[in-house]
């Protein structure tokens, strides 16, 4: 025995010798690539005279960047751990195509969208604006790829030229609105939904109450994306002479014309105007080596990928920084679902958001606010929060404007409500004025297992046991609660927009509207992007010169430090960027009942009362 327990010990220092061996030859490897990154000298950035600027976003429009821990962000990229949604500023786009106009340097824009994911209506109009003002200078616009879904072709009919691979297709099919039920798993897993809601159209809660969208849910869903489609439609067919056919979606005429093309979806593609010709990656190629001639060293045309050219362009733009006592317009970005707490970017916590605002006002250099919403709400006390800043702003003197961006509904239009003026885009989706309270308790569940719950409560108002159930009194609490929330918020409205409460709740009731359907109906004052509102922000303080100033959440000393030692650039010299691969339809249909299960995690309100906009979604 005594042998056998020395042999076991010798066998474990042996192992765990082994053990960090491998640990440290993995930390100074790691220590290494570090200390190589630090010490490696960023490229500059080249841009060959005539050269053509390749503007190939990759991932989805945003109006602002999701936060990423920066030392996360280092590894995840290290390990090619990347995010399955990458995001692209709207700004650098547009920044971008502003600048390249009156580049002497750039001769052309070449429009590779083949990495564009789905994106809002307005989004893709900006850009497009930008684009139109760029071929005013006769510089042409190409656009090729090898297949175009609708979102990327509103991009490319802007082009000047249009191709397509032979093998390839333009899809444009319509849009729709999906969502996931599943009142049957609840009842499977015995859990019960309590909810309470006002609103006809308030169909948020639905997923927990039924298997099918309800007829009010179709009808709204009917009456917003029907407009939206026509305004998507109207502005590609005011691009291109496209046969109607082929767009007006009935199925008898697509499908003559798909036969006409002996089923050959690229030559129907052509033979209805889509697309100038059918060409070959070498061909395209060729082209635009024609065109702005052979780059030896890399033995293609002359170019300047778009992240370097931004690169550039923020290299710029930090060294000319602006002087600290010119007046701004201070731009507050509100993206994402609206939480109670602090968020950092990419998600709308009350507190932080309403801090952003708060720092904006007590700049003595900003005259006006631009809050720019892009959210489709969330906790009613978090919307209330951030309006209750806005009001605080406004008793300051300084105008407030709202800029709807492609979803500004529920609390996202909470908070715009008291705006002095609300600007949308006419694709904006907003409105669904309305609010609900949701709980799920798991008595039956848990007493099916074998779990059961009691306690005593010292008065006859306990709070809620997700394992003992609601009670009716506990249940009455709730309905009254929400319905007085929705009634304040139709005074809110009322109030900020100057209607009578019932003038209000005939346009609320949880209905959903484009921009161009809530300003019909008294909900927003103009319609207009992002840089009307700036200019007329500016108008409202009465300022013929001034900065635009994004303000943004203030970092820690830590998260300062590794922000600047680990950056993009840096990481970018590690690592070449690669295109996001396009998602398989099972794991597109995965990663949507996720995204639904990740809203409702966020559900976090103290009162359990929301105003979120569940049919808001980007139209595909």
């Amino acid at each position: 025995m005594r042998f056998l327990g020395s042999m076991f010990r010798y066998l474990w220092r042996f192992i765990n010798a082994i053990r960090v061996i491998l640990l440290n030859i993995v930390f100074f490897a790691l220590l290494i690539g570090f200390i190589a990154v630090l010490m490696q000298e960023e490229d500059p950035v080249e841009v060959p005279d005539n050269g053509i600027l390749v503007l190939n976003p990759q991932g989805i429009l945003v109006e602002e960047k999701t936060y990423i821990d920066p030392v996360d962000q280092f590894f995840n990229k290290a390990f090619g751990a990347e995010d399955p949604v990458p995001e692209v500023l709207l700004s650098d786009v547009v920044d971008a195509l502003e600048k390249a106009k009156t580049d002497e340097r750039i001769g052309a824009v070449f429009l590779d969208v083949s990495g564009l994911f789905p994106s809002g209506i307005n989004k893709l109009q900006r850009v497009a604006t930008a684009l139109e003002e760029f071929k005013t200078t006769n510089k042409p616009v190409i656009a090729a790829a090898d297949y175009y879904a609708q979102y990327q072709y509103f991009l490319a009919s802007h082009a000047d030229t249009v191709y397509l691979n032979p093998l390839g297709s333009v899809a444009f099919d319509g849009f729709e609105y999906g969502g996931i039920y599943f009142n049957d798993m609840l009842t499977k897993l015995k859990l019960k939904p309590h909810v309470f809601k006002v609103g006809s159209y308030k169909s948020a809660v639905e997923p927990f109450i039924r298997n099918s969208m309800s007829d009010e849910a179709r009808e709204a869903n009917a009456f917003l994306y029907d407009e939206l489609w026509q305004q998507f439609k109207q502005a590609v067919v005011n691009q291109r002479n496209i046969d109607n056919a082929v767009i007006d979606g009935k199925l008898d005429p697509y499908m003559a014309a798909f036969e006409a093309a002996d089923a050959n979806m690229a030559r129907m593609a052509l033979d209805a105007n889509f697309v100038d010709a059918l060409k070959t990656r070498a061909e395209v190629r060729n082209e635009l080596i024609n065109l702005a001639g052979l780059d030896e060293d890399k033995d293609t045309y002359r170019h300047v990928a778009f992240a370097n050219y931004v690169r550039e362009s923020n290299g710029e733009q930090s060294a000319s920084m602006p002087g600290k006592d010119k007046p701004q317009v201070a731009v507050v970005v509100a993206r994402g679902q609206i939480v109670n707490g602090s968020r950092q970017a990419g998600m709308i916590g009350g507190d932080s958001t309403a801090e952003l605002i708060r720092k904006a006002r007590e700049d003595e250099n900003t005259k006006a606010i631009v809050l720019r919403i892009d959210s489709p709400g969330g906790s009613g006390f978090a919307s209330e929060i951030i309006r209750q800043e806005v009001l605080q702003a406004k008793a300051q003197g300084l105008p407030v404007i709202a800029s709807m961006s492609s979803v500004a509904a529920s609390g996202g239009y909470w908070i715009a409500a008291d705006a002095d003026q609300i600007w949308a885009a006419p694709s904006t989706i907003t409105g669904s004025i309305g609010v609900f309270g949701l709980m799920v308790t798991a008595e039956d569940s848990a007493e099916a297992l074998g779990i059961y719950s009691d306690s005593f409560s010292t008065t006859e108002l306990p709070s809620i046991n997700a394992l003992e159930g609601i009670t009716d009194a506990q249940k009455d609490l709730l309905q009254r609660s929400t319905e007085q929330f929705y009634d304040y918020f139709l005074e809110v409205v009322a109030n900020a927009r100057d209607m009578t409460k019932d003038q209000v709740d005939a346009v609320a009731q949880g209905r959903i509207w484009t921009g161009t359907q809530a300003q019909q109906r008294g909900l927003v004052d103009f319609l207009g992007n992002f840089d009307d509102a700036v200019t007329a922000a500016a108008e409202a303080a009465g300022l013929e010169s001034y900065e635009v100033n994004t303000v943004k959440q203030s970092l820690s000393p830590q998260q300062q430090f590794f922000a600047e030692l680990m950056g993009d650039a840096t990481v970018g010299a590690l690592l070449s960027s690669s295109s996001p691969e396009p998602q398989h339809w099972l794991m597109g249909t995965v990663n949507t009942v996720l995204q639904q299960s990740k809203a409702l995690q966020n559900f976090n309100d103290p009162k359990n009362i929301y105003s979120y906009c569940a049919l808001c979604v980007q139209p595909r």
